[in-house]
């Protein structure tokens, strides 16, 4: 991946981390931090998972690969705030 690949990776996981969390019904008791790294986590796993489908590379806009890095993300936000939650 490339210096420009792994920026952009960041930006997106930045508004995919904040969609994940829009998705979950109810408050989540994690920060803006833990929300922007858990979306970047999501962004880059689910462009793998995109690939591995073959959605990830279509003409216009990938709907699939971001529906994926969304539910990924919502996935992530939910099982953080849990696990904070238990402490």
């Amino acid at each position: 991946m490339e210096i420009s690949g792994l920026f952009t990776a960041i930006l997106i996981g930045i508004v995919i981390g904040v969609l994940g969390r829009l998705v979950l019904p109810g408050r989540q008791r994690i920060g803006v931090l833990w929300t922007v790294a858990v979306g970047i986590a999501a962004a880059l796993l689910g462009t793998a998972v995109a690939a591995a489908l073959g959605v990830a590379d279509t003409d216009g806009v990938d709907w699939g690969e971001w529906l994926i890095q969304i539910g990924l993300a919502a996935v992530g936000v939910a099982a953080l705030d849990r696990a904070i939650g238990r402490r």
